[in-house]
């Protein structure tokens, strides 16, 4: 074999296994959130596909069904689990049937103040380590978290203080936020994120614990609900990336990286739009005459005391109690809490 073929034969050998390497790099996800495309979270979360995408040079390419297009929301996880997806955009408080611990995954409800320092315990307290131990055992990979901020409820009737939730009708997700707002007199309503809109406009309801100021507008509430609150206290929900544990170990490392990094970038995109947003929002709905109320501290301070009881109370296998113990240390550690 002459000098000239074996360097072509070397040179061929090369393309075909940078070509093959080309193709085994491509990352194909089906991913489902519970947002609309028309909301500022369903925004976000294509701003997110847009990056990775670019991140990516093109190798990872997602194929996004937002408004729960596929099953409900509640039924995501479990479809990413077993392959009807492959990656779940909505959140772990979805999931507290399968174990409480997923409520601490979700939403501390009350225990952080802004999605800075809840951002902080992920990012510093080794909180992604102590998610994936959960997830892991579902067979979920959990990527990072997005978090729009404190969320305000909307009501067709005043949400002035405690008192206000007796006898009061309301759609609540699952999870801790049922046992808290029941023993507060109130009467939670688990339903689908996108059955609120319809459930208030025909009485089902009074209210409803959806999302912050800016996304229930988006949802609509405001239309019918003319009362709310803000700023908002009671619920601080994460929303999630998580995706199925065999494509996620299948996936190269700088895959892995840029998934991870851009979810991190989202975060502090999403809170400070949506902090934005909110101060913007809330005085738009004012000039609409829709009511806003602040609570005052004492009002505030009874809230937090059924909040912690509900810690305890939800806080019901080693999992849970491990990651409410992993909040609460850093909330004590940086002084938020005593």
């Amino acid at each position: 074999m002459t000098m000239f073929n074996r360097v072509t034969l070397a040179v061929s050998a090369a393309m075909f296994a940078l070509g093959a390497s080309a193709v085994s790099a491509q990352t194909n996800l089906r991913i489902q959130t519970h947002f609309s495309q028309e909301t500022l979270s369903g925004q976000m979360a294509e701003k997110y596909i847009n990056d990775i995408a670019a991140m990516s040079n093109g190798e990872i390419q997602v194929e996004m069904f937002y408004a729960s297009s596929v099953v409900k929301s509640a039924e995501t996880f479990d479809a990413a689990a077993t392959g009807i997806l492959d990656c779940d955009m909505t959140g772990g408080a979805y999931q507290t049937g399968k174990n409480p611990a997923f409520q601490f995954a979700g939403d501390l409800m009350g225990g952080y103040a802004n999605p800075y320092q809840q951002m902080a315990w992920l990012l510093h307290g080794d909180g992604r380590a102590a998610l994936n131990e959960l997830y892991n055992q579902h067979n979920m990979e959990f990527v990072g978290w997005w978090i729009p901020g404190p969320e305000s409820l909307s009501s067709t009737r005043p949400i002035r203080n405690v008192e206000d939730f007796k006898d009061w009708k309301f759609r609540s997700p699952p999870g801790l936020a049922t046992k808290v707002f029941s023993n507060l007199g109130a009467s939670p309503i688990v339903m689908d994120f996108n059955e609120i809109f319809t459930a208030l406009e025909t009485g089902i309801i009074d209210g409803a614990d959806a999302a912050n100021l800016t996304n229930n507008i988006g949802l609509g509430l405001y239309d019918i609900a003319k009362h709310t609150n803000f700023p908002g206290f009671h619920s601080m929900p994460a929303d999630h990336l998580a995706c199925r544990k065999d494509v996620w170990d299948a996936m190269p490392e700088h895959h892995k990286h840029i998934m991870i990094v851009a979810m991190d970038a989202l975060a502090m995109h999403n809170a400070t739009i949506n902090e934005v947003m909110n101060a913007r929002n809330a005085v738009a709905l004012r000039e609409k005459g829709v009511n806003l109320y602040e609570w005052s501290p004492e009002e505030l301070a009874k809230f937090r005391t059924a909040v912690k009881a509900g810690w305890e109370e939800f806080a019901t296998t080693p999992e849970a109690k491990e990651l409410l113990q992993s909040h609460v240390d850093f909330l004590v550690d940086i002084g938020a809490m005593r």
